[in-house]
């Protein structure tokens, strides 16, 4: 257990940094996991809708460090590389 008044302030926040980071990687995540399902039906309108959805939280989690900037890039490519193969 924490002793100084500054090591018990930092537990507290860096479980509450904590919670928010796992909140901002489930949100990202689940945008990730609509597009995946969007790909598998074969619907590409539905895909192309999710990724458009997911591409600024896919974003975003690179800007707050969640992810590095180039998966996020490299995700977002693979994804929109995949939904352009698809048959209309």
């Amino acid at each position: 257990m924490a002793y100084h008044k500054s090591a018990k302030t930092r537990i507290r926040r860096n479980a509450r940094r904590a919670d928010i980071s796992r909140a901002r990687r489930t949100r990202m995540r689940g945008a990730l996991r609509r597009v995946d399902e969007a790909i598998a039906s074969g619907d590409k309108a539905a895909a192309q809708e999710a990724l458009r959805a997911a591409q600024p939280e896919i974003a975003r989690g690179a800007g707050q460090n969640l992810l590095h900037r180039n998966t996020a890039s490299r995700k977002i490519s693979r994804l929109a590389s995949s939904i352009k193969a698809m048959e209309a």
